[in-house]
């Protein structure tokens, strides 16, 4: 055998163990900074799951899903959509801005009172001052459910129920009263 001569150190299992070598220079750098990573990784590890305790729950990843942060407004939207308040947040809309639907002169003798939103019905109720005015409501019904449908979407009201002047029930004292009057006040009846 003419190959070079193996001694009992190049040959693990006989004889003596063979030892590694004292790591030196740039071999203890590179333990050490491994030492220090994994050290750091452990610190945070331990801080990220004191933080994610403390906000009670898992944060999402690198995808966008439903336990992101937003904004109020998307937030409102979205919760508004859920819940199916499209149509009763719109008509709550629509009575605030009642003047500026059906024009100042008539916003001053008629008001809003409520929406109906069953499928069926969709009807808006509406309060006049006096018989007058309720009359007039009443003709321009047709034109009020298509202003209103405009602003909310075609089918939102269907009816528009007109109902008179409500009061105090008015008790006038006097000898020549009678029975079941209320006294002077308004047309309707």
């Amino acid at each position: 055998m003419n190959g070079p001569a193996s001694g009992p150190q190049d040959t693990p299992g006989r004889g003596e163990p063979r030892k590694d070598p004292e790591p030196s220079g740039v071999d203890l750098a590179r333990q050490a900074l491994f030492a220090a990573r994994e050290a750091a990784r452990a610190r945070g590890q331990a801080a990220g799951a004191k933080k994610q305790a403390r906000r009670g729950g898992l944060r999402s990843g690198a995808r966008a899903d439903g336990r992101d942060p937003m904004r109020l407004g998307a937030a409102l939207d979205r919760l508004q959509t859920e819940r199916g308040w499209e149509v009763p947040m719109a008509v709550a809309g629509v009575m605030e801005r009642w003047p500026e639907i059906v024009g100042e002169e008539l916003a001053r003798h008629c008001v809003p009172e409520k929406y109906d939103d069953d499928p069926d019905v969709r009807q808006l109720t509406v309060r006049c001052d006096s018989s007058a005015w309720m009359a007039q409501v009443r003709l321009l019904a047709p034109q009020l459910v298509a202003r209103l449908n405009a602003d909310l979407g075609q089918g939102t009201v269907r009816f528009l129920k007109v109902l008179p002047p409500s009061g105090t029930e008015r008790r006038y004292q006097g000898r020549l009263r009678a029975p079941g009057s209320t006294g002077p006040g308004d047309t309707y009846g």
